[in-house]
């Protein structure tokens, strides 16, 4: 029988991309802003109950790093009140809960970073990000993703695209190149989540990039994969960028040590395949 899952975000950057490649695997069931206020106790329990449903997969969220800064009442609010609003509905219920969480939960100090590492959050964002994982605890999946990017949405741009369109319009680029991350590619994140949604239990797991690298090395093999002119990319420290940000992870080497049943892409293939999907647009 087919799963019906009910999504949060799904218009956003990586939920769009999830109802074009599972539609026909799942009975996907995408919640907008206006049908569900997250932050609304009443607004979840109304619109969930109204629902025949067997999991909700939770990908809404405040995702602005240094603005959250500026308004960390409405980042708890969303990431935190938000995320505990729906997990009391599933648990009530008896339904399964996916959490979307980030590898920012970890402060980047001592790398590398696996299902087993305590978080230890910096900034106002990762901190309610990682109140959201202690509202889901044990009774619901965490899966945490990192930098996630894809060939095309006009909506937000992701770190390739922003990286990709300011090389092909010329632009100097100076990027870090004594700190770590780890990008993944959206097609593999949700290949990899229809498999957990298959094959659900309530764990952490994280879903990440196969290999890791600075900000300059990701803007060099963007700048070879697409043909574009590397000496716009100059290097620059991390304390020089994150001067007036707010501080992500430095060295965000994230592993994954429960991910056996998908193969996620590197950097390079992931990029190649984009590449491919875009000659055919």
């Amino acid at each position: 029988m087919t799963k019906k899952v009910v999504i949060t975000g799904a218009s956003g950057l990586i939920g769009s991309r999830i109802i074009e490649l599972l539609s026909d695997r799942f009975t996907l069931i995408p919640l907008s802003v206006e049908q569900m206020d997250i932050t609304d106790t009443q607004s979840v329990r109304a619109t969930l109950k109204s629902l025949s449903y067997d999991l909700i997969l939770h990908l809404a969220g405040y995702t602005l790093v240094d603005q959250a800064e500026k308004e960390p009442h409405k980042a708890y609010l969303i990431n935190e009140t938000g995320t505990k609003n729906l997990m009391d509905v599933a648990t009530s219920e008896k339904k399964e809960f996916m959490y979307i969480s980030t590898d920012f939960v970890f402060d980047g100090t001592h790398p590398p970073y696996t299902e087993k590492s305590i978080p230890n959050p910096l900034s106002i964002y990762a901190k309610s990000k990682y109140e959201g994982e202690k509202a889901v605890g044990k009774n619901g999946m965490i899966v945490r993703i990192s930098y996630p990017y894809r060939a095309a949405f006009e909506q937000k741009k992701d770190i390739v695209r922003t990286l990709k369109s300011l090389l092909e319009a010329r632009k100097p680029l100076q990027m870090v190149n004594d700190s770590i991350m780890v990008p993944t590619f959206i097609d593999d994140i949700a290949e990899g989540l229809g498999s957990l949604m298959n094959n659900y239990s309530p764990e952490t797991i994280h879903l990440v990039g196969a290999d890791a690298l600075s900000p300059f090395a990701l803007a060099q093999t963007i700048a070879q994969v697409f043909k574009l002119d590397e000496s716009l990319i100059t290097p620059t420290t991390y304390d020089t960028f994150y001067k007036h940000k707010a501080k992500g992870p430095r060295f965000s080497d994230i592993r994954s040590e429960k991910n056996t049943f998908y193969r996620m892409h590197t950097v390079k293939e992931g990029l190649t395949i984009i590449k491919n999907q875009l000659s055919k647009l």
